[in-house]
């Protein structure tokens, strides 16, 4: 299944959180949290502004970003947990 955001949405695959801390102790699947990480799978075409023009975001597929604990909507996508949110809900970029 192909998917691709409207605007100023994008579809974000969550990376996987380690399960070891630093000193060795194995984390529980009850004791996770949702990483707060991910790469960019697909990006809209980006907002329009008040003269009707495009503006383009400025994260692009295959980034690696930062979000918010509770944003966006959780979809699936070929039975793989994805994020779809706004563009606002990212608050960083990695950069390598």
């Amino acid at each position: 299944m192909k998917i691709r955001p409207l605007n100023d949405r994008v579809l974000v695959l969550r990376t996987d959180q380690e399960e070891k801390t630093k000193g060795g102790i194995i984390i529980p699947d009850t004791a996770k949290e949702k990483p707060q990480e991910g790469k960019v799978v697909a990006v809209g075409s980006g907002k329009t502004d008040e003269k009707g023009e495009r503006i383009p975001l400025e994260v692009k597929e295959g980034d690696r970003v930062l979000f918010g604990k509770y944003s966006g909507s959780e979809i699936k996508v070929d039975g793989v947990e994805h994020l779809i949110m706004r563009e606002d809900d990212i608050l960083a970029i990695i950069e390598k």
